[in-house]
């Protein structure tokens, strides 16, 4: 089995910076895409931040400019950086990943926990 376990999250005051993390663990033969989504309460989860195994990346167009996203292979982590944060960032942050758990076989997703962040003064 594969577990994702999120940290990072918090509280923070508008223009602040936050460092998500995401790490993979359990039987795990490789990892393709690795992703950021969030939701918001009375809203449908929604896409952050996107990034392959080669490290290309795309953001929605909400926190371009604003977040990074990265990974460490070695680690099977990815990060996502949050800096110039607004309130309408608020929501719980979950990591996706696609992983390839026995060679051969098809990639599944997992999801990890979520983490909370907030935004407020």
């Amino acid at each position: 089995q594969v577990q994702l376990v999120e940290s990072g999250g918090g509280l923070v005051q508008p223009g602040g910076s936050l460092r998500l993390s995401c790490a993979a663990s359990g039987s795990i033969f490789s990892i393709n895409a690795m992703d950021w989504y969030r939701q918001a309460p009375g809203k449908q989860r929604e896409l952050v931040a996107h990034i392959t195994s080669g490290g290309s990346t795309n953001y929605a167009d909400s926190v371009k400019g604003r977040f990074t996203i990265s990974r460490d292979n070695a680690k099977n982590t990815v990060y996502l950086q949050m800096n110039s944060l607004k309130p309408e960032d608020t929501a719980v942050y979950y990591c996706n990943s696609v992983v390839t758990v026995v060679a051969g076989t098809f990639p599944r997703n997992y999801w990890g926990q979520g983490t909370q962040v907030t935004v407020s003064s």
